[in-house]
């Protein structure tokens, strides 16, 4: 056998491998202990929406009078509400439709400014005159006002609900995403993929698409946490997801004012779920720049 043929025969101990695993972990813990902690506080919402049929011994729907506005004790963890509903499943099952619109919403925000930011640069003249102005209407709105218009002309069923939450994320990926696009544009590689025939979509997907996923992930990640506060707004407003749905914006409602003297755990927990869920996307998405972004990584 010779030299080269027991080169490939080398197997890397798996010891080494798991080794070196915990030591990259490790490193990355010391240099972004509170993205690592963003992260934790992410997969532990998730953990908590994916099993909470599993986590729960209550119905997250059931109304039992005879336990309305039960303070926390070793029968319901975090108390009921004006309903009888144990708090702690209803949060659980919150958890659910916030990740849902948080991630569907951000995900078809930033991939449709994606869209619209790689095209427009790539493009320009007039299709980047088009598409800015369209743009620039869009930014002209708070997030808040301009979800509160849709819902209010479309109606607050589920689907229009997703759709106001999502148009406003639009802008901001599409601005950033052009930003970058506009200096890929000009490097050389492009201009010798043109001279070489190229069609404008393989140019697009296989030289510019890849460029810009950093900054991309990075306004992914942190419109989650965006779009979660956004969703619970419009269900504490009345306009979002409507009862008995689970969610944390719509048990705000039900207990911020009528019962915050008398039952405050039925407007303390929901509030401290969408705050700590807001939090941990928020130090996850700051750590996502943090790695991603070449300029802040070399310092």
């Amino acid at each position: 056998m010779n030299v080269s043929e027991q080169n490939d025969t080398v197997e890397i101990p798996e010891l080494f491998v798991r080794k070196s695993f915990l030591v990259r972990m490790g490193s990355l813990a010391r240099r972004q202990p509170l993205g690592v902690a963003g992260g934790i506080l992410v997969l532990t919402i998730v953990f908590i929406a994916i099993f909470a049929d599993q986590l729960s011994v209550y119905d997250s729907e059931l109304i039992d009078f005879d336990s309305m506005l039960s303070a926390p004790d070793d029968a319901h963890w975090l108390g009921t509400d004006q309903f009888g509903r144990d708090l702690w499943t209803r949060l659980m099952y919150g958890a659910r439709t916030a990740l849902f619109i948080g991630f569907f919403c951000a995900f078809f925000g930033a991939t449709i400014g994606l869209v619209i930011g790689v095209a427009s640069a790539y493009f320009g003249g007039t299709v980047d005159l088009i598409l800015q102005r369209i743009i620039d209407v869009f930014m002209a709105f708070p997030l808040i006002i301009m979800a509160l218009a849709l819902v209010s002309v479309f109606g607050s069923e589920i689907e229009n609900v997703m759709l106001a939450i999502t148009l406003p994320f639009i802008p901001d990926c599409a601005r950033v995403v052009r930003a970058n696009a506009l200096q890929i544009r000009e490097i050389p590689y492009v201009d010798a993929a043109r001279a070489m025939g190229f069609g404008h979509t393989r140019i697009i997907l296989r030289h510019m698409l890849p460029n810009v996923m950093a900054p991309y992930l990075i306004i992914l990640t942190s419109n989650i946490g965006q779009a979660i506060l956004l969703g619970a707004s419009l269900s504490y407003l009345g306009l979002g997801v409507q009862e008995p749905t689970a969610a944390w914006g719509l048990m705000l409602q039900g207990g911020a004012e009528e019962y915050a003297e008398s039952a405050p755990w039925v407007a303390v927990f929901p509030g401290l779920a969408i705050a700590i869920s807001v939090f941990g996307f928020n130090l996850f998405g700051d750590a996502m720049r943090d790695i991603l972004d070449p300029r802040l990584r070399s310092r």
